[in-house]
């Protein structure tokens, strides 16, 4: 799913039955009107993530930057996301520049890194996401949003951190999820997706891998491709 690696260079992304095939991603977002994308946030926007041979190596928001390419080659696109800040420092370093930007989409993933300290300030975090999520709606940007994949499961995180961390990722989803309906905007929900339980987490136990990464764009494209259908209806 990008313009510059041939289907040869990711054969099982195309085989993949939870990752758009091109012909997919063109009808779903057939008549999208975006011209200027935004995306901030955390590692998880960046695109930190663990190469997967079969896909191509690439973040989940410049997957979806090449999704909209192919619709409109002309966009513009910015990714404004830097690994390791939590939810008040993305507000504090990268809202301003994004609204800078003017995006007309925009998508916004805070907080995962205020649940990894000893205490979780849930209402800190929804506060910052209102502050950015209604900063960028009151300027007719589309928002969207994500809840996180729960990678307590998986042998990356130790048995006495599993309860708690489950909790968390529970609590960020719900509050997230939360923001944004009561904001208008558009949210992924990625912990009910059945991809969750697969091979999808790089080694260090907290990022996506190459194949989680292609997952998360398809799922920001459906999103999208639902909220275009339902403005036509």
């Amino acid at each position: 799913m990008t313009s510059t690696e041939s289907p040869a260079d990711h054969t099982r992304e195309l085989e993949d039955p939870h990752v758009l095939t091109v012909e997919e991603i063109t009808t779903l977002l057939q008549g999208a009107p975006w011209a200027r994308y935004a995306a901030i946030g955390d590692s998880i926007v960046e695109g930190v993530r663990e190469p997967v041979e079969g896909y191509a190596d690439l973040g989940f928001a410049d997957r979806v930057a090449d999704g909209l390419r192919l619709i409109n080659p002309q966009l513009e696109y910015r990714n404004f996301g830097v690994r390791d800040l939590g939810a008040a420092k993305i507000r504090a370093t990268q809202l301003d520049q994004a609204l800078d930007f003017k995006p007309d989409l925009a998508v916004v993933v805070a907080g995962g890194n205020d649940m990894l300290g000893k205490h979780f300030d849930t209402a800190m975090v929804e506060t910052e996401q209102v502050r950015m999520v209604s900063a960028l709606r009151s300027r007719g940007c589309t928002v969207v949003t994500m809840g996180l994949f729960d990678n307590t499961w998986t042998p990356y995180v130790a048995d006495k951190y599993r309860a708690a961390m489950k909790e968390r990722i529970r609590q960020f989803s719900d509050l997230t999820q939360a923001v944004t309906q009561r904001l208008g905007g558009l949210h992924v929900d990625l912990p009910s997706h059945p991809a969750g339980k697969e091979l999808i987490f790089a080694s260090d136990g907290l990022h996506l891998n190459a194949r989680g990464q292609a997952i998360t764009a398809t799922e920001v494209i459906r999103t999208l491709g639902a909220h275009l259908a339902a403005e036509r209806a």
